[in-house]
């Protein structure tokens, strides 16, 4: 078992073995907050304001006497969240809106990829800040609006795929015995094109933490006071004179997530065009 477990591992690019870990790493980061903090992320102390890095505050404190280990261990929870919740919502809805128009095809066809078009128009951030600025600032706004600029990019990749394979045999076999849409969708389609979907899901990953980030940053993501990277960069920015610190370590692992979730992304495409 262990001498086919190292061929496993041999075989596996690089960068793929690196995302995984990097990305084990912050999983593990959010499960066992509680375990690994030394300190309540929303606890103050005045007294203990721009404390350098010690035993007790690995990565010093900030301008409220927080800890900032532990707000960046619990801020990992909130950037799974808006990762997984905002893949997962974009991925669902722009798969089987593509593959529905291509399925369907004429005037429908036309209008869903025309209504892509038009979201493809705005850059991601700044259709972000249009609804942010109409819904109002919000951990969920955020999610929704990071999850609609993102649902053209898997239409338009469901509609390729799914144009493709029903050029295949056995989807033109399925047709001949008058097989219905959703059965073809799901049966011949979907199981098919599920390998590309999820290469584009994983690299899709590390872009959402940077527009979460980003919009934390501005003030139109989290609440204040939450321990949420961008945000907690935000609060620490009118503080780099005085210490750089509750700025650096938020930074750190934004980059950290980002490389991790782009390199597990980069490391699936490679297997799965093998």
């Amino acid at each position: 078992m262990t001498a086919s477990f190292r061929v496993l591992l041999t075989r596996l690019p690089l960068s793929l073995l690196a995302g995984m870990g990097l990305t084990t790493f912050l999983v593990l980061g959010a499960l066992l907050a509680p375990l690994i903090s030394p300190a309540d992320p929303l606890s103050q102390d005045l007294y203990a304001t721009f404390q350098p890095m010690s035993w007790h505050h690995p990565f010093g404190t900030d301008a409220f006497g927080r800890d900032v280990f532990s707000r960046i261990v619990y801020g990992t929870r909130y950037s799974l969240a808006e990762v997984c919740i905002s893949v997962l919502v974009s991925c669902i809805a722009g798969t089987l809106a593509g593959m529905l128009a291509a399925l369907v095809g004429g005037y429908v066809e036309q209008a869903v990829m025309w209504v892509v078009d038009i979201i493809f128009a705005f850059p991601g951030i700044v259709l972000a800040l249009l609804i942010l600025s109409l819904l109002g600032p919000g951990f969920l706004n955020m999610l929704l609006a990071i999850s609609l600029f993102s649902i053209p990019v898997y239409a338009r990749l469901a509609q390729n795929l799914t144009h493709s394979l029903q050029r295949t045999e056995y989807v033109e076999a399925a047709r001949t015995l008058v097989a219905g849409t959703w059965r073809i969708l799901h049966v011949h389609i979907m199981r098919n094109a599920l390998g590309p979907i999820l290469v584009q899901s994983t690299l899709t990953a590390g872009s959402v933490i940077l527009t979460a980030s980003s919009l934390s940053f501005l003030g139109l993501g989290v609440a204040p006071a939450t321990p949420e990277w961008g945000a907690m960069m935000s609060d620490g920015r009118n503080y780099l004179g005085i210490d750089i610190l509750p700025s650096l370590f938020p930074g750190l692992a934004i980059t950290i997530a980002v490389l991790g979730f782009n390199l597990l992304g980069e490391g699936v495409r490679k297997v799965m065009g093998k």
